[in-house]
């Protein structure tokens, strides 16, 4: 499994954003980037500052959101959606998607559960689990 270091992450969107603004050849992983990118105008000015961002530590207990892990959960998810990993996981953000009548809102919640899922395993030093994080996605959908 590919793990950039926090560098390497935040190097990918800001690199993705430069070539997008310079009208360069994406990838598809970049493109994917992108559209991400474009629903979330309030990280552009972010993204257009390399020099200050790079670095930057965000504090969630100060309610700080962090854009880098923002976007980068929005790529896993979508990345899991396409090839539906965990099985299951499309038609839970399908219905996730006609309760609320976003897409956009059903991600978000989508997001949420894979970092708690992702928080369990680290604090626990185990692999994530596939089955928590679904578990997650039922009681979002009163499951």
């Amino acid at each position: 499994m590919f793990q950039p270091s926090r560098d390497q992450a935040r190097q990918f969107f800001f690199e993705a954003w430069r070539k997008y603004r310079e009208r360069q050849v994406l990838s598809p992983l970049e493109d994917l980037a992108i559209a991400i990118i474009l629903q979330h105008p309030e990280y552009h000015s972010v993204l257009e500052d390399p020099e200050r961002y790079g670095d930057m530590e965000y504090f969630p207990e100060a309610g700080e959101v962090n854009p880098f892990l923002h976007l980068g959960l929005h790529l896993a998810v979508e990345e899991q959606l396409s090839i539906d990993q965990p099985p299951g996981l499309g038609d839970r953000v399908e219905a996730l998607e006609r309760r609320s009548g976003s897409r956009h809102e059903a991600l978000h919640a989508t997001m949420e559960c894979l970092a708690e899922t992702l928080w369990r395993a680290q604090r626990d030093g185990a692999a994530p689990d596939a089955a928590v994080y679904l578990a997650c996605l039922d009681r979002r959908l009163g499951k």
